[in-house]
């Protein structure tokens, strides 16, 4: 019985080795994006992203928690707006920053979360026109501490969070083509 135990303590140890050393493999940053083209132009839809206010009428996270307390600062839009949230454990606590605004072509945010995971990342909106439609690119990126490679190894980031943006970006997509 003894040898049992000893056999399968060795095999756990080493599948817990392996996982950790696979974590070990992965990029030391990741980066997530999704692209959608809009019939609507740029200046149309970028307010909505430049202004805080109106993420609740297209953000994927601002339905998951009804009660989430937000906090506004800054300037009312653009660079130097900010954005704070605190809620349940589907949307968590962080704050974020615009660092840059340039009207109407791109947006680049920074994002600070709290919990349930610290996390500093970069959230980047781009607005590109095309014909009678803009491409708007929402873009998250950031560095990999080796939690966060733990974590990749069992659940694909692209997959989790780039769903997230599909849902917002089709949001602003029934937004603005009224």
């Amino acid at each position: 019985m003894l040898k049992a135990i000893a056999i399968v303590a060795i095999v756990l140890a080493v599948g817990i080795a392996g996982i950790l050393v696979f974590a070990l493999t992965k990029p030391d940053t990741f980066r997530v994006e999704r692209t959608l083209a809009l019939k609507a132009p740029a200046e149309a839809i970028y307010p909505l992203v430049s202004d805080f206010h109106f993420w609740t009428s297209w953000s994927p996270y601002e339905g998951r928690d009804p009660a989430m307390k937000r906090t506004f600062g800054g300037t009312a839009a653009g660079k130097g707006a900010t954005y704070a949230w605190d809620g349940n454990n589907n949307v968590g606590a962080g704050h974020m920053e615009i660092l840059e605004a340039s009207t109407p072509s791109k947006l680049r945010i920074k994002l600070d979360f709290e919990r349930p995971f610290e996390g500093h990342n970069t959230a980047e909106f781009t607005f590109v026109p095309q014909g009678d439609a803009t491409l708007v690119t929402w873009a998250m990126y950031g560095p990999a501490p080796f939690m966060s490679k733990l974590m990749q190894v069992f659940i694909n980031m692209d997959t989790m969070i780039g769903k997230d943006f599909e849902v917002g970006l089709a949001s602003l997509k029934k937004l603005t083509e009224k």
